[in-house]
C-alpha cells in the first residue's frame, strides 16, 4: 500500500470521530489501560477536554464549535469550498501538547485518534478506501460542502439480482418476438454474454469494447467473437463515436443486459436465414428496432413490474447497510432527494421493501428524504422545463403543482423546479445514480451538479485484478524483455539497411563488421522476439478473463488503456464506487481528494528492465 500524506490521515480520522459524535457516542466510557502507555496521556487530555466541553455545552456555553456556513465559505488551495467546515471557536485547553512542528504533531495525533477509534470498535477508514467497497475519486469532492444528495433508485437505492431481474426482462422480450413471428425457441438469457459498457453497432450487428479514444480492441458478431484481424478489417479505419445515435448505443446500465444479449442471439438468427421472409427484409438495424420494441412493450405493459412488486425478495439484493447511510448523511444535515424515472406504486412497493425494516425507531424510507420525485422522465428532467404534479394520496391521485416543498411527493418537474425550491444549486447538489448518460453526465452538463456513479461490477473487478497480479506482472514482464530486444534488433536492422545501400552505419565499427557476424546477430534477436510472441499473445488474449472471458475487464481496453466506459467514468463523475452503502464506511463529513495521475512522460515511471552479463 502507498504512503499516505500524514495530513489525509489525520483529516480520515477526525471525520471518523465526526460521524462518531454525531450519532453521541460515549466517548466517556473509553478504557484507558487498553490504549498503549505513550497514548494515555494524551488521550487522558482529550477526554478531560471533551468532559469540559459537554460541561460548558450543559451551562449554556455552545459557541465551542460553529459550521462554516454557506455566506462564510472560502476556498481551499484545492479550490473546494469550506461551507460546512467544523471550526473551533473556544479552545479549552486544546492547545496543550501541539508544540512542535506541525508535521510532527500531525502524525502523532493521527495514531492516537487510530488508537481511539479501534478501542470504540470502529473499522479502520483506510480498509474501507483499499477493498473492493472503497469510494474512488476522479475529481476533488468536499463532501462537506454539499447540501443536498440526490439518489436515483433503480439499481442505485436498489441492487436488482441481474440473472433474476434482467433474466426476466429477457423473457417477457422473447415472448413478445414469438407473438411478432420472430423464431426464439432454444435461447436463452446468457448474463455472460455482454458487460456494461460495451456498444452495440446497429449496422453490422456487432457488440464492440471500445479504448479511452474510440478504437475498437474487441467485438463480437452475433454471439460468435472475432478474432483481431477480422476486427482491425472492420474498424481499422473508424471510431466508436457515441454522438451518432442512429448507428452506436451505448450499453449505459445493467437494464441494458436483457436487450444487448436478445439482439445478439437474434442476429445469429438472422445470419442463419431463420426468420421468416414475411417479417419484411430486415437488416441488423431494423432488427434492432424489433428487439427494442418487444423489450419496451414488456415495460409498458406492465407484466414486468407487477411480478416484481408481487415478489420483490426473488429480485431485490437486501443491503442492512444503505438506509443507515442515508441516515448518517440527513443526520448531518444533509437534505435527500429521491429522483426516478419508476412509476409512484413501483417506487411505494419497492422502497418500503429495501428500507422500512432496515431503519430504527418505526422510520419509514418516506423520513428520510426532503423530497421525492417519481415519474421524473430523465434525462429530460435535467434539460427542460417540464410540468409538475404533487401525489396527494396513497392510492396515487396527482393534482398540479407549481413548487416543491419540503417533505413533498411529486410527480414529473424538472431539476431547476427543484433547486429553485431548496434554494440551492450547482455544485452543492450531489446525484448519484447508475446511468452514465441519464443521471451522471447530464446533470453535471446542465446544471453542474456534482456526481457519483453507481457501479456493481467493481468489486468483481477488483476482486480479479486482485488474483490476476501475478498473471500480469508475467506479461508485463515479457513485454518488457520483448522492448528491449526489439530496441537492441532495431538498431542492428538500420546498420544492415545503412550498408546495404553503400551507405555507412551508426558507427565505424557497425560499418566494418562482417556481414555474417551481423546477419547471425540480427537472426537471433529475431528469432527471440517471434518466440517471446507466442508467449505474449495468449497470456494478452486471457487478460481478464477472471472478470469476463469474452470481453476481459470493464474498466480496461488491453494490458494498459483504459475503456470506454471508464473514460466516461472519469469525466463525469467525481467519483464512483460499487454501491451507495460504501458512504457508511467514509462518513458525510469526508473529504474525497483526487489521485495524481500519471502522464507517459513522468520520470518517475518503472525503470525499464535491461539484460546484462550478470544475469
Amino acid at each position: 500500500m502507498a504512503a499516505v500524506n500524514d495530513n489525509v490521515i489525520l483529516g480520515w480520522k477526525l471525520s471518523c470521530m465526526d460521524i462518531a459524535i454525531s450519532r453521541r457516542t460515549q466517548f466517556c466510557s473509553v478504557i484507558l489501560h487498553s490504549f498503549p502507555p505513550s497514548a494515555r496521556a494524551a488521550i487522558n487530555m482529550k477526554l478531560r477536554c471533551l468532559s469540559a466541553t459537554t460541561e460548558a455545552a450543559a451551562a449554556g456555553n455552545t459557541d465551542i464549535f460553529s459550521v462554516t456556513p454557506s455566506t462564510a465559505a472560502d476556498f481551499d488551495y484545492l479550490g473546494e469550498s469550506t461551507k460546512g467546515d467544523l471550526n473551533l471557536n473556544t479552545a479549552i485547553n486544546g492547545e496543550a501538547g501541539l508544540d512542535g512542528p506541525i508535521e510532527d504533531v500531525a502524525k502523532m495525533e493521527a495514531q492516537e485518534a487510530e488508537h481511539l477509534l479501534n478501542h470504540l470498535g470502529i473499522p479502520d477508514p483506510f480498509s474501507a478506501r483499499h477493498s473492493a467497497r472503497g469510494i474512488f475519486c476522479s475529481r476533488t469532492l468536499n463532501l462537506r460542502s454539499i447540501s443536498a444528495i440526490g439518489y436515483d433508485m433503480d439499481y442505485t437505492l436498489i441492487h436488482y439480482n441481474v440473472a433474476a431481474w434482467e433474466g426476466r426482462a429477457y423473457d417477457y422480450c422473447m415472448e413478445n418476438l414469438r407473438n411478432m413471428g420472430f423464431p426464439v425457441d432454444g435461447l436463452a438469457f446468457d448474463p455472460d454474454l455482454v458487460i456494461r459498457g460495451l456498444v452495440i453497432d446497429k449496422e453490422k450487428g456487432n457488440l464492440v469494447k471500445a479504448d479511452r479514444f474510440g478504437y475498437v480492441k474487441r467485438a463480437m458478431h452475433g454471439t460468435r467473437m472475432l478474432s483481431t484481424q477480422k476486427v482491425s478489417e472492420i474498424y481499422g479505419r473508424e471510431l466508436v463515436d457515441l454522438r451518432k445515435e442512429s448507428r452506436w448505443e451505448f450499453l449505459n446500465t445493467l437494464f441494458s443486459v436483457s436487450e444487448a444479449v436478445a439482439f445478439m442471439q437474434m442476429v445469429d438468427r438472422l445470419d442463419e436465414g431463420a426468420i421468416a421472409a414475411d417479417l419484411g427484409s430486415l437488416d441488423y438495424k431494423g432488427l434492432y428496432k424489433a428487439v427494442g420494441k418487444a423489450l419496451f412493450r414488456a415495460h409498458v405493459e406492465g407484466q414486468l413490474k407487477s411480478e416484481i412488486m408481487s415478489k420483490p425478495e426473488l429480485f431485490v439484493e437486501p443491503d442492512p447497510e444503505l438506509p443507515l447511510a442515508l441516515l448518517d448523511q440527513k443526520e448531518a444535515g444533509k437534505r435527500l432527494l429521491l429522483i426516478t424515472n419508476s412509476d409512484y406504486h413501483y417506487t411505494e412497493k419497492m422502497m418500503q421493501h429495501s428500507f422500512n425494516r432496515f431503519l430504527p425507531n418505526d422510520m419509514s424510507w418516506r423520513d428520510l428524504f426532503d423530497m421525492v420525485i417519481v415519474s421524473a422522465r430523465k434525462p429530460e428532467f435535467f434539460q427542460l422545463s417540464q410540468p409538475m404534479y404533487e401525489v396527494v394520496t396513497d392510492e396515487g391521485l396527482m393534482r398540479p403543482c407549481f413548487k416543491a416543498q419540503t417533505g413533498g411527493l411529486y410527480s414529473g418537474g424538472s431539476a431547476q423546479m427543484i433547486e429553485n425550491s431548496l434554494g440551492i444549486h450547482g455544485d452543492e447538489i450531489l446525484y448519484v445514480g447508475d446511468h452514465i448518460y441519464t443521471d451522471v453526465s447530464q446533470s453535471k452538463v446542465h446544471l453542474r451538479w456534482r456526481t457519483a456513479l453507481i457501479c456493481r461490477e467493481l468489486e468483481d473487478e477488483y476482486s480479479a485484478l486482485i488474483c490476476s497480479r501475478g498473471h500480469r506482472a508475467t506479461l508485463i514482464e515479457l513485454i518488457n524483455q520483448k522492448e528491449v530486444v526489439g530496441d537492441l534488433f532495431n538498431q542492428l536492422r538500420l546498420a544492415l539497411q545503412r550498408r546495404s545501400k553503400g551507405r555507412p552505419a551508426q558507427t565505424i565499427a557497425a560499418t566494418h563488421m562482417e556481414n555474417k557476424e551481423l546477419a547471425e546477430s540480427i537472426q537471433k534477436l529475431l528469432i527471440v522476439m517471434q518466440r517471446l510472441d507466442h508467449k505474449i499473445a495468449p497470456l494478452m488474449e486471457s487478460d481478464g478473463e477472471l472478470f469476463n472471458t469474452r470481453w476481459g475487464f470493464l474498466s480496461r481496453a488491453g494490458l494498459w488503456d483504459k475503456s470506454h466506459i471508464m473514460r466516461q467514468i472519469e469525466k463525469y463523475a467525481d467519483i464512483y464506487t460499487s454501491r451507495v452503502s460504501n458512504f457508511l464506511h467514509y462518513t458525510p463529513f469526508m473529504y474525497f481528494r483526487a489521485q495524481e495521475q500519471s502522464l507517459a512522460h513522468d520520470s518517475y515511471s518503472s525503470p525499464r528492465h535491461k539484460y546484462n552479463d550478470d544475469e
